[in-house]
């Protein structure tokens, strides 16, 4: 379903996050996640793109495995590093054969481990760059989009700031070009404090980005994880409240998971108090975070919810 009629149909909306897996055993295990999730009825899951687009084959398989088997709306990420026009039309192509009605378009992280990488190779400098690109590929006709759309476009935003552009300014005018460019969405960077996601949403409208802006919730379930998150969402801060919560538990795992599952909950009970277009779990490829979420807001999936 393109995420136009998804908006459109239920709001606010609720998906999950995945990456793709590096082995066929761990491809099970992730798809056995999605398969626990599924009953939330999602408005639709989204699967990431290694950097450097190291996964581009696995995110594709998964893609169009979850769509075909389970039914589910999929969106893949797609990148600009490390890719030429050539490489992102037949990328293109693939989906839109496929039928995927949905694209995240992101300017990507560099791959780690490729001295040689430069940037100024990239056919696309830039999301809004993609994003442009993807609407023209759509305007061609080669989607079967029923109403003649094409790929709907999601795009990132970062309550807290991009780790990359440290004026603030700036950044909504990079935040506007993307969605003047065609973008249909906002999804944003994980954060932890709500005061963030509506000063942003705020700022948002102050621009004149009037698109729905998706917050991202990724619940703490370790300590470990913690630091990981800090690596992958550069920037991310951490409320001293919930540190403080995270200290008491000292180092019992499962006290740990039980504060940032409660902290998570209430970040949405508020969102959805607050009336936020949608929530967007990164899941870290597990379900039990989410589905505890789902239980301890008092509902069975995401009908429930927006009922509430």
């Amino acid at each position: 379903m393109h995420i136009q009629d998804i908006f459109q149909a239920s709001s606010p909306t609720f998906s999950f996050e995945f990456f793709p897996p590096k082995t066929a055993e761990s491809s099970e295990r992730l798809y056995q996640a999605i398969r626990d999730l599924a009953p939330l009825k999602p408005s639709f899951v989204s699967v990431t793109y290694g950097a450097g687009g190291s996964t581009r084959d696995l995110t594709h398989d998964l893609v169009v495995r979850t769509k075909l088997e389970l039914d589910i709306t999929t969106v893949p990420h797609l990148t600009c590093v490390c890719h030429s026009e050539g490489d992102i039309r037949a990328i293109l192509d693939r989906y839109a054969e496929h039928g995927i009605c949905n694209i995240l378009a992101l300017g990507g992280d560099p791959p780690r481990d490729l001295a040689s990488y430069n940037k100024a190779d990239d056919a696309f400098q830039h999301a809004a760059d993609l994003v442009r690109f993807i609407k023209t590929f759509s305007g061609s006709g080669k989607h079967p989009d029923p109403k003649g759309r094409g790929f709907g476009i999601g795009v990132a935003g970062f309550p807290e700031g991009h780790p990359g552009t440290p004026n603030r300014m700036t950044e909504m005018d990079y935040l506007k070009a993307k969605v003047d460019a065609g973008a249909d969405y906002i999804c944003t960077q994980l954060f932890f404090d709500n005061h963030d996601f509506y000063d942003f949403r705020e700022r948002c409208e102050l621009v004149g980005v009037t698109v729905p802006i998706i917050a991202g919730i990724m619940p703490i379930v370790s300590a470990k994880g913690m630091k990981r998150m800090a690596d992958l969402a550069a920037g991310s801060r951490y409320p001293a409240p919930l540190l403080r919560s995270i200290h008491r538990a000292g180092d019992d795992p499962e006290a740990i998971k039980r504060v940032g599952i409660h902290w998570a909950t209430e970040q949405c009970r508020d969102l959805l108090d607050h009336h936020v277009a949608g929530i967007h779990f990164y899941t870290l490829n597990q379900s039990d975070a989410t589905r505890q979420i789902f239980l301890n807001l008092g509902a069975r999936d995401s009908a429930s919810l927006r009922g509430g």
